[in-house]
C-alpha cells in the first residue's frame, strides 16, 4: 500500500500539504482578526466625531469642523455629519465680525528714504529678513520685505484652465528668478489625487491690474496690492471692486485677520484648528510682513487664527490676511549663492510642494524700478 494512505486506505496528505494549509488558515484568521480591529476602530472614531458633531459643544463642533475643512483628505468629513449648509455657516462665522468694507490705505504710508543709522534695516542693505518665533504649539517663520513694490502675485498660467496643471512652487520661483515666494490662495480641491487639483484659482485673481480669474465663489477674504504698493485686505472683492480699488496683485482665501488695526474678534477666538498657516500683512510703514507656520509635525502641531493674529500684531501689522494653509505651506528663499532654499518645515509625506495656480513672489531688489 502507498505510503500515503494510512492503515484503513484512507488517504494521507503529503507533509507539506499539511503544512501549507495550516499556515494559510494562520493567514487567514490573522487577517479577519486585523479587519476586525480595523472595524472597531474605524466605529469608535465615527462614534468620537458623531459626538463631537451633534453634541452639546457648539465650540468643540466647530473648531472640528474647521480642523478637518483645512486638510485636502478630511474636509468632506463635516458635511456627513451636520450637512453642507451648517458646514458653510460654520466657514462664513469667522469672518462675520467684519464691516463689509475694504482696509483703508490711508493707514500706510510707505517709506523707501535711505537707511538711518540706527535703523532696523541697517544689517539688511537688501531690505529682506527673515525671523523665526515660537509658540506653544508651532514654529512661525515671519518674512519682513521693507519695499513692498517688490511683491508681486505669480499666476501659474494667464489661462487658467483646468486642462492645464497648476505649478509646483520650487519650480516657479526659478523660472521667475525670484529671490523668495510664499504659497497663495484657494484654488479647487477635491481632495483627490487628480492632476485638476491646483489648477485653477478659487474667487477672484489679479495680476498686474488684469483680472485673470473670477468665478464668484464665496471666499472670506481677500489680499491685493495697489497700485501703491498698499496692501489691501477685505472681506469680500468683485472684479469691479478690484479695479476702483486699483489693485494690481491679489487673490482669495481668508479670513481677514487684521483690517485697520483692529483684530478680527470672531475669528481670534473660535472656528480654528491647529494647522500649517500661510498668511500676508503689512506694517503702517508699508514693510511687508509673509508668514509661514509649520503643523501636523513632532515638534510644531501647528497654529490657529488667533495664533497668526498674536505674531502679525507682534510685528506691527495693520492690515493681515490668511492665505491658503495645510501642505501648501511653503516659503522659500534664495541664498546668496543664488540657491533656493526651504525656509519652513514642509510635510515629509510630501516629495515635492503641491501644484497650485498663486503665488506671492519678491523680485530681486536691483530689479525693482
Amino acid at each position: 500500500m502507498s505510503d500515503e494512505r494510512g492503515a484503513r486506505g484512507r488517504r494521507v496528505a503529503p507533509k507539506s500539504q499539511k503544512g501549507g494549509g495550516r499556515v494559510l488558515r494562520y493567514l487567514l484568521r490573522g487577517l479577519i482578526a486585523l479587519l476586525a480591529v480595523a472595524a472597531t476602530l474605524v466605529l469608535g472614531l465615527w462614534m468620537v466625531m458623531d459626538e463631537v458633531f451633534n453634541g452639546p459643544s457648539e465650540t468643540a463642533r466647530n473648531r472640528l469642523t474647521m480642523s478637518l475643512l483645512e486638510a485636502s483628505a478630511t474636509k468632506w468629513v463635516p458635511a456627513v455629519f451636520v450637512g453642507e449648509e451648517t458646514v458653510e455657516e460654520i466657514r462664513a462665522k469667522v469672518a462675520s465680525d467684519l464691516p463689509d468694507e475694504q482696509s483703508d490705505p490711508s493707514q500706510v504710508i510707505i517709506r523707501t528714504d535711505s537707511v538711518l543709522e540706527d535703523d532696523e534695516w541697517a544689517e539688511y542693505p537688501d531690505g529682506l529678513r527673515v525671523e523665526q518665533v515660537s509658540g506653544d504649539t508651532y514654529n512661525a517663520y515671519v518674512m519682513l520685505v521693507r519695499d513692498p513694490s517688490r511683491i508681486y502675485l505669480s499666476p501659474s498660467s494667464r489661462s487658467y484652465s483646468r486642462s492645464v496643471p497648476g505649478k509646483r512652487i520650487n519650480r516657479q520661483i526659478e523660472a521667475e528668478g525670484a529671490v523668495a515666494a510664499i504659497n497663495g490662495g484657494a484654488f479647487f480641491d477635491n481632495g483627490t489625487i487628480s492632476p485638476e487639483v491646483g489648477s485653477v484659482p478659487c474667487g477672484l485673481v489679479v495680476s498686474e491690474g488684469k483680472v485673470l480669474w473670477d468665478d464668484g465663489s464665496s471666499y472670506y477674504g481677500f489680499a491685493g496690492f495697489n497700485e501703491d504698493n498698499i496692501l489691501v485686505v477685505s472681506k469680500t472683492m468683485s472684479a469691479d471692486d478690484a479695479r476702483q480699488a486699483r489693485i494690481r496683485d491679489g487673490c482669495c482665501y481668508g479670513p481677514v485677520l487684521i483690517l485697520n488695526g483692529a483684530v478680527n474678534e470672531e475669528a481670534y477666538n473660535t472656528n480654528s484648528g491647529f494647522n500649517p498657516r500661510t498668511a500676508i500683512g503689512q506694517r503702517s510703514d508699508g514693510t511687508a510682513i509673509l508668514l509661514c507656520i509649520d503643523g501636523r509635525q513632532a515638534g510644531s502641531l501647528g497654529a490657529t487664527y488667533a495664533d497668526i493674529i498674536d505674531v502679525m500684531v507682534e510685528f506691527g501689522a495693520v492690515n493681515a490676511c490668511n492665505l491658503d494653509g495645510g501642505s501648501s505651506t511653503v516659503m522659500l528663499l534664495r541664498d546668496r549663492e543664488g540657491q533656493v532654499q526651504y525656509v519652513n518645515n514642509v510635510s515629509l509625506l510630501q516629495e515635492e510642494p503641491r501644484r497650485m495656480p498663486t503665488f506671492f513672489m519678491v523680485r530681486p531688489a536691483e530689479e525693482n524700478g
